[in-house]
């Protein structure tokens, strides 16, 4: 086995050689274990901005075995780690650890499904489980509450112009959130971007009345998976304004 760490020159989003076997090993995980082996962040991120303040380490066979058994990716201080379904059992994901917790003295990584194999590195790694994510869902089809906009608001949806606010609402409303608070104009673009998005479904609770000093009291951004069999939707992100809470404008923006 060898590990071995990736120049950002080699790596080429859409193209051959170390994305092309990326997308392998992912392509190969998400069939085998039922989940989604890379979130939408690393895609993004390999989409985008290819190893650029981030690092990548490839396990192939042998120095001359350009097949990639395995990866792992560090961004930041997040690390996602995937092992292609045929080469597991023979350490690979250990290595691969290794040789990424090597590089950072600190790391946040994601276990996809809670995969029995990404416990085992965890403990061997002394990382410990911090929260967990839970995904819930309903029809569609059964009526939303109905909910009575409160005086001196109006609803409406994103424009550009909005950008600048809703970072701001973002970052004040997720300040104790790891991923989410940080979201900068560059990760904004690379998500309007994205083919998904819709400005029609990102929802603003503005003040009736233009108030500079507060001209977004919250927000609700929707995601349509339409890729999908069947399609469905997301409630991507609900944000409130810290300085408008309690007037129930979460509730509103959800059902909106």
């Amino acid at each position: 086995m060898t590990i071995s760490r990736i120049d950002p020159a080699d790596f080429v989003p859409d193209g051959a050689g170390p994305a092309a076997e990326v997308r392998r090993v992912a392509e190969a995980c998400d069939d085998a274990d039922g989940v989604i082996t890379l979130n939408e962040q690393a895609c993004l991120q390999l989409k985008y901005r290819g190893l650029r303040d981030a690092s990548l380490w490839v396990s192939t066979g042998s120095a001359d075995d350009g097949e990639v058994g395995g990866f792992a990716l560090l961004h930041g201080q997040i690390l996602d780690l995937a092992v292609h379904p045929d080469a597991r059992g023979r350490g690979i994901g250990t290595a691969l650890a290794e040789a990424a917790l090597g590089a950072t003295d600190r790391v946040e990584a994601w276990s996809h499904a809670d995969h029995p194999g990404a416990a085992r590195i965890a403990a061997r790694f002394g990382i410990p489980k911090e929260r967990e994510l839970r995904i819930m869902s309903r029809p569609t089809a059964q009526p939303v509450p109905d909910v009575v906009v409160p005086p001196g608001v109006r609803i409406r949806t994103f424009l550009p112009s909005d950008e600048d606010a809703l970072l701001e609402v973002n970052a004040a409303a997720f300040a104790h959130h790891p991923e989410q608070g940080h979201m900068t104009h560059e990760d904004f673009r690379e998500r309007i971007a994205e083919a998904w998005f819709d400005p029609d479904g990102l929802f603003l609770a503005v003040p009736e009345e233009d108030d500079p000093d507060l001209p977004l009291l919250g927000f609700h951004w929707t995601k349509v998976h339409r890729d999908e069999d069947p399609p469905y939707g997301e409630v991507y992100v609900v944000a409130t304004n810290p300085r408008a809470a309690g007037r129930g404008l979460g509730t509103l923006l959800t059902n909106v």
